[in-house]
C-alpha cells in the first residue's frame, strides 16, 4: 500500500511540474499575446483611460462592491509570496534579463485581465441567492451556452482545490521560524507550528466570515498601505545605494538581450521571467473574473479597463521593487539551492545589515494575510455555483482548517495537486476569453475605445 501511494504521488508531482511548465506558459503568455495584438494593444494605448475610469462611481448598479475594491481584492491575492519568493527564483534561475521579461509579461497579461474583466459584466450570472455573480464559470454559460455547463463545472472543481492557500500559510509559518523563534532558541516543534496555524486562522477568518464586503473593505485599505509601504523600504535602499542603480539597469537589459548566451539563451530567460509574471498575475486563470464580477458596474469595457491596472501593480512595480534589492546585494547568482524567500530576507539584510530582513518580514506578513484573504472569496464562489448559495458558507471552515493543516505537515503531494488544479482553471478560462474575444472588441467600438 504504501509503495502503491508512493508511486501515486511521484505521479501526480510529475504531472503537476509538466503542466504547470511550459504547457501552462504557452496557454497564458501565447493566449495573452494574442488578445493583446487583437485588441490593438489595449495595455499600451488606453491605460491613461483605465487611471480615470477607476474613479469613476456607479452606486446604482447591480453589485456587491465598488469596482476600486473589486481592483484591490483581486490585487490582494496577486500580490503575495511570489512577488518576493517567485521574483528571487526567477533571477536564480534566468538572471538580471528575467525582470525585463517580466515587465513584458506584465504588459501582455493586462491586456488579458481587460477581457476578464470585460466579460465578468457582460455575462454576469446569478446565484441560487439571487445575488449577481461574474466569473469563468458564468461567462461560459451565458456567454456561450448551456452546453458549456461541463466546462464551467470542470472550472468550479479546479478552483474549489486550486484557491486553498495551504501553500502562503505553510510558507509564511517556515518565515517566522526561520527569522524569529529558532533564532531565539525556540525549537520548530509540530505544537508551535499548530499554535501559529490556529492564530493564523483566528486572523483570516475574522475578516472572511464577513464575507465580500468585508475582504473588499479590508482589502481597499490594506493593499495601498502594503504597497506603499514596500516601495518606502525599497525606495530607502535605492537612495543609500544610488550610485549603482545604472549599473543594475543596465544589467537587466544586456541580460534580457545578451548575444553572448545565443538566441537560446535568450529566450530561455525570456522564458523564465514571462513564466514567472503569467504565474504572480494570474492573468487569464479566471480569479480576477469573480472579483470583478462584483463590481458594481454596467460598463463591461469600462470595468476591463479597471481590472487591466493589476498587472501593472503586482508584475510590474511590486516585482520590481523586489528585483532591485536583490540585483544590488548581488547575492542570487550563488544562491542555488536556496529557496527564493531566503534569498530575499538575505539580500535586504545585506543592505540594511541588523533590521532588513525583520523590515521585509513585515512585508511578507502583508503579502501573505492579504492572499489568504481574497482566495476564500474564489473558493466561496466556486462552492457556491456547484452546491448552490446556501451551502457555500461551510467552505470557509474548511478553508481554516485547512490553513491550520497547513502549518503543521509537510504539504508534499497536496500542493502539487492544488497547483494542478490551479494550472487547470486556465483552460476553461482562456478558452472562454479568446472565443468571446470578438464580442469585446465590438462593444470597444461602440465605446470608442
Amino acid at each position: 500500500m504504501n509503495t502503491f501511494l508512493q508511486t501515486l504521488s511521484d505521479l501526480i508531482t510529475r504531472i503537476s511540474d509538466f503542466v504547470c511548465g511550459y504547457p501552462l506558459f504557452l496557454l497564458l503568455i501565447g493566449g495573452g499575446l494574442y488578445l493583446f495584438l487583437y485588441s490593438g494593444c489595449v495595455s499600451v494605448r488606453h491605460l491613461n483611460r483605465s487611471i480615470k475610469a477607476l474613479r469613476h462611481s456607479e452606486a446604482g448598479a447591480e453589485g456587491q462592491i465598488s469596482s476600486f475594491q473589486a481592483l484591490m481584492s483581486a490585487i490582494a491575492s496577486t500580490v503575495g509570496m511570489g512577488n518576493i519568493a517567485g521574483v528571487a527564483i526567477a533571477l536564480t534561475v534566468g538572471g538580471p534579463g528575467a525582470i525585463f521579461w517580466m515587465w513584458v509579461s506584465a504588459v501582455v497579461g493586462m491586456s488579458t485581465k481587460f477581457f476578464e474583466g470585460a466579460l465578468s459584466i457582460m455575462y454576469r450570472g446569478h446565484d441560487t441567492a439571487g445575488q449577481p455573480q461574474g466569473g469563468t464559470m458564468y461567462t461560459l454559460i451565458n456567454g456561450l451556452g448551456a452546453k458549456w455547463r461541463p466546462f464551467a463545472t470542470f472550472f468550479a472543481v479546479a478552483g474549489l482545490i486550486g484557491t486553498l492557500c495551504v501553500m502562503q500559510a505553510n510558507q509564511l509559518v517556515e518565515s517566522i521560524t526561520t527569522v524569529f523563534t529558532t533564532p531565539a532558541g525556540i525549537p520548530n516543534t509540530p505544537m508551535l507550528r499548530f499554535v501559529m496555524g490556529v492564530l493564523i486562522a483566528l486572523i483570516v477568518g475574522s475578516v472572511i466570515i464577513g464575507g465580500i464586503r468585508r475582504i473588499s473593505a479590508i482589502s481597499s485599505k490594506i493593499v495601498p498601505v502594503m504597497v506603499g509601504g514596500y516601495m518606502v523600504l525599497v525606495a530607502f535602499i535605492l537612495c543609500l545605494n544610488i550610485h549603482r542603480l545604472p549599473e543594475v539597469f543596465a544589467s537587466i537589459f544586456q541580460s534580457a538581450f545578451s548575444m553572448e548566451a545565443g538566441i537560446g539563451g535568450i529566450l530561455y530567460t525570456a522564458l523564465t521571467g514571462a513564466r514567472r509574471a503569467a504565474y504572480v498575475n494570474e492573468a487569464g486563470v479566471g480569479t480576477a473574473g469573480m472579483m470583478h464580477g462584483a463590481s458594481r458596474n454596467s460598463n463591461p469595457i469600462r470595468e476591463g479597463l479597471v481590472a487591466m491596472i493589476g498587472p501593472a501593480i503586482d508584475s510590474g512595480l511590486v516585482c520590481t521593487l523586489t528585483a532591485l534589492p536583490i540585483l544590488l546585494a548581488g547575492e542570487y547568482s550563488s544562491a542555488e539551492g536556496i529557496k527564493g524567500l531566503y534569498i530575499a530576507l538575505h539580500s535586504f539584510e545585506s543592505l540594511l545589515p541588523g533590521w532588513g530582513q525583520y523590515l521585509l518580514m513585515v512585508m511578507v506578513f502583508f503579502f501573505a494575510f492579504s492572499t489568504m484573504f481574497s482566495y476564500s472569496y474564489y473558493g466561496l464562489k466556486c462552492t457556491n455555483f456547484l452546491f448552490g448559495a446556501e451551502n457555500a458558507k461551510y467552505y470557509n471552515y474548511f478553508y481554516l482548517v485547512m490553513i491550520v493543516v497547513a502549518a503543521v505537515v509537510p504539504l508534499g503531494t497536496v500542493v502539487a495537486v492544488m497547483d494542478l488544479s490551479f494550472a487547470l482553471m486556465a483552460i476553461p478560462t482562456m478558452t472562454s476569453l479568446i472565443l468571446l474575444a470578438p464580442r469585446v472588441k465590438r462593444l470597444m467600438k461602440e465605446k470608442e475605445l
